[in-house]
């Protein structure tokens, strides 16, 4: 019964000298669980790439065209809204006028809306009107004084199109209230669609509003060309139902993680074939440019969807078995591997935990077992002087071979880690790589052409509308406004409109009268530059683009807008497009969508003469392109699409400049590329991690003990050992310091008694 107490406690306090984080076996057990689940990811990641017909990169694309055209329908649907309200402001502002008046000037000023009109509230009497009728019948003039009674409302006309109307009031003392009413029709400012592309706006049931880029049937000559628009209508209404019905998803679910950009819900869909044609499509809501509540637009519960036909290809060329061998070949190394690390680091060093505690429990009786090589056998041979030293006897003196000092704990797992090198390296760097010849879809080339363009357009119609506003506010002042009253309206135009960095008005000699925002850059002692819109600081560290606008009846004097860069930045900001470029006419970059240097030309020859051939003339405007670059393994999509539209941007001859290479894309080669790269990284990571675990826990902390141990075993009494963590090493220097206090009790013991012996 006591023998057995005394095992129970012998194996506690075993245990408790064991740390559950510390030790040989952790970092060896977490070594085989992480190489058995990266061997299962191989074979699932690797075998799983399956070359598709229709590679996820073109649907992805597709959800990215339909978030421009949302982007861009819900800001030209918003700054319509807000002009026609701060046009009806300034008017309020001023001296009465008449209702023929407020609308030549709206419609000289701005060239957006369909019609426009101006209403007497209280009679419902039809004042004024330009441009198509306005169903002013349809407005409830008694609801207009509630909370949001001047909130824009869609409605639908006789020929069944959607117009937006949106409303103003026009206020003056002593006359009757009026109101400002203008409509807009639902379809997409500037979005190139290039070939056999349409776009639609659906409203919250799944109905097509406005669509554009099929054909009437009466405007087609075939029979064949009549079942293909159809088909498309068919295609285009079954893709706005399933939209509307995907629309219930958070806007977080329907894009890849950490892909930001868009911050309404999109997706992509695919459809039917016809005549050997996909069709698939891309959908977006329409979304506020940043966090927070929404904008006018995004409140009209409006979806875009962007559908094109594309031709598959049904090749195949990637092998699936290949996850399955190079998991099998994983595992076989991972094998060697952690059996070389149990036989040779492990039981060795477990032996030698269990032989130490037999000397310090005083078990003398038979030899110690030494391993074979390494640092157990060195502090095996020592713990085998220090059990002759402890019976009495002369230590064995015999120096430890060198086969048994250089075959250590830490050559060994460097040995390890190289056997999981030799499968890692082949497969981060040499194995499954796509090469030259990768076939890219030509509609992502297409994509790239289309999106640039649409970007190109935004750009210029920002700044067109920028100088619009300029014009307006010109005439406004016109030459009776003293600078007080200027201020105040600069200011005001200022908070509205968030695109301008400074406002300000010069004279007819350059000379500042009034400003607000920043310091003006425009050249002192300077009259305001005849172009409407002009470059300044150029060669500065800062592109500065402003807007020039006359004030009538000043003698010359203008009103100045200077555009903050990140304003224009912001609008080349647009996901799946790489890096995008604004270059003036002399191909110097002026902005982009991340880091740039100012005035600078593009990165290489290829996007240059890209540029350049862009912005020749091909019949009356010049045209997008869109490329696809090629140098050995080097794969690089490209586009150029110069300013080709009407206003006052057009004469500036700039760009929009983009390209990206496409092995970050769902494109099947790739994505066998990139998996097989991180199957390599994974083990790599895994390799340093844990080898390194067990080299700073046991290697390291092994070696020094070996010192110590031999220096023990040599006749070093006073050296205290120390163990560094709780675990087998830690337990081993335990039992050697026990030893070492033996050697002295003995030591002590053996010289009391020669004292007495020699005074006899």
């Amino acid at each position: 019964m006591a023998a057995s107490q005394s095992k129970r406690r012998h194996k506690a306090r075993r245990r408790a000298d064991m740390s559950l984080l510390g030790g040989i076996r952790p970092p060896i057990a977490v070594f085989a669980t992480l190489l058995l689940a990266l061997a299962g990811v191989t074979a699932l990641g690797l075998g799983s790439v399956k070359h598709k017909a229709l590679p996820e990169a073109v649907l992805t694309s597709q959800q990215h065209f339909a978030e421009d055209g949302a982007v861009a329908l819900r800001a030209s649907l918003d700054e319509g809204v807000t002009d026609l309200r701060r046009v009806a402001g300034m008017f309020s502002a001023g001296a009465p006028a008449s209702p023929d008046t407020v609308l030549d000037k709206v419609g000289s000023t701005y060239q957006k809306w369909r019609g426009t009109a101006v209403i007497e509230i209280e009679s419902g009497k039809l004042l004024a009107a330009r441009g198509e009728n306005v169903p002013f019948r349809a407005i409830d003039r008694t609801k207009l004084g509630e909370p949001d009674g001047l909130a824009p409302r869609m409605i639908r006309l006789a020929n069944g199109e959607t117009r937006l109307m949106s409303f103003a009031l026009l206020t003056w003392d002593d006359k009757p209230q009026q109101l400002l009413v203008a409509t807009n029709s639902l379809r997409f400012p500037g979005i190139s669609l290039g070939k056999f592309r349409a776009i639609a706006v659906v409203d919250s049931e799944g109905t097509i509003l406005s669509s554009d880029g099929i054909p009437e049937p009466e405007q087609v000559l075939t029979d064949l060309q009549r079942d293909e628009v159809k088909e498309s209508n068919r295609q285009l209404k079954v893709f706005a139902e399933q939209a509307v019905k995907d629309n219930n998803r958070h806007p977080q679910t329907t894009k890849e993680p950490g892909s930001g950009g868009f911050l309404g819900i999109s997706g992509s869909i695919v459809g039917d074939t016809f005549r050997g044609d996909r069709s698939v499509a891309g959908y977006a809501t329409l979304a506020p440019p940043k966090a927070g509540p929404g904008t006018i637009a995004t409140g009209l519960g409006l979806t875009v969807v962007a559908m094109v036909k594309v031709m598959e290809d049904p090749t195949s060329s990637i092998n699936p078995l290949y996850g399955l061998v190079a998991a099998g070949a994983l595992l076989l190394i991972g094998a060697l591997v952690v059996a070389v690390l149990m036989g040779t680091v492990q039981r060795p060093l477990l032996k030698l935990f269990l032989e130490s505690r037999r000397l310090a429990r005083g078990d003398l009786r038979r030899p110690v077992t030494v391993p074979p090589y390494g640092e157990t056998a060195r502090i095996g041979q020592a713990l085998e002087r220090l059990r002759v030293q402890l019976g009495g006897e002369p230590a064995d003196t015999r120096p430890t071979s060198r086969l048994r000092r250089r075959l250590g704990a830490s050559l060994l797992i460097v040995l390890c880690a190289a056997l999981v090198l030799s499968w890692a390296a082949p497969v981060a760097l040499l194995v499954n790589r796509a090469g030259n010849t990768v076939v890219i879809p030509q509609q992502l080339v297409d994509d790239q052409r289309e999106r640039t363009d649409t970007i190109s357009d935004r750009v210029r119609r920002s700044l067109n509308e920028g100088h619009a506003d300029l014009t307006s506010v010109g005439r406004l002042i016109g030459d009776e406004t003293d600078p007080k009253d200027m201020r105040a309206v600069l200011e005001r135009t200022a908070y509205e409109h968030k695109r301008y960095r400074s406002l300000y008005v010069l004279d007819g000699k350059g000379e500042v009268i009034v400003q607000t925002g920043h310091k003006p850059r425009h050249p002192g002692g300077q009259a305001p530059s005849e172009e409407p819109i002009a470059m300044l600081g150029e060669g500065g560290k800062e592109p500065i683009v402003a807007g020039y606008a006359e004030i009538p009846g000043r003698g010359g004097a203008a009103i100045v807008g200077e555009f903050r860069t990140d304003f224009l930045n912001s609008l080349l900001k647009r996901p799946g497009l790489g890096q995008v470029r604004v270059v003036d006419a002399e191909r110097r970059v002026i902005g982009g969508n991340n880091g740039f240097l100012p005035f600078k030309k593009l990165p290489n020859k290829q996007l240059d003469a890209l540029a350049q051939g862009s912005a020749q003339k091909v019949g009356m405007y010049p045209r997008p392109s869109g490329v696809q670059f090629r140098d050995g393994d080097d794969v690089q999509l490209a586009a150029a699409a110069p300013f080709s539209g009407g206003g006052p941007a057009k004469s500036l001859g700039w760009s929009v400049v983009s390209w990206q290479k496409p092995n970050g894309m769902a494109i099947p080669a790739y994505v066998l590329q990139n998996r097989t790269v991180l199957a390599g990284l994974l083990a790599l990571t895994a390799a340093a991690a844990c080898l390194g675990w067990l080299h700073i826990i046991v290697a390291k902390p092994l070696r020094a003990l070996t010192g110590q141990a031999e220096a023990l075993a040599d006749g070093d009494r006073r050296t205290v050992l120390f163990p560094r963590h709780h675990d087998e090493v830690g337990a081993v220097a335990r039992s050697l310091e026990l030893v070492r206090q033996a050697l002295q009790d003995r030591q002590r013991r053996d010289g009391a008694q020669a004292v007495p012996a020699g005074r006899n």
